[in-house]
């Protein structure tokens, strides 16, 4: 199951929208350990294979949530 990662970026009025393929508690790791400054830059890749790195410096904020599956069909 993928996961959508938002990350806010400092100086800029968008956000950055992945969806990755580690588990939430992984990215939320990633994150964390980003922000805590083990890491200068916070790598992340998404479902078809693209990286992002995004400096540390430059994270406003983060939000790490589960994709919803959707459904098609009929529900019982």
């Amino acid at each position: 199951m993928a996961v959508e990662v938002k990350i806010g970026i400092a100086d800029s009025s968008r956000e950055l929208t992945v969806q990755s393929t580690q588990t939430s508690d992984e990215a939320y790791a990633a994150i964390t350990a980003a922000l805590s400054g083990k890491e200068d830059v916070l790598a992340l890749t998404d479902e078809k294979g693209s990286r992002y790195l995004v400096p540390t410096a430059k994270i406003a904020y983060a939000e790490v949530g589960n994709t919803e599956v959707r459904r098609v069909g009929f529900g019982a």
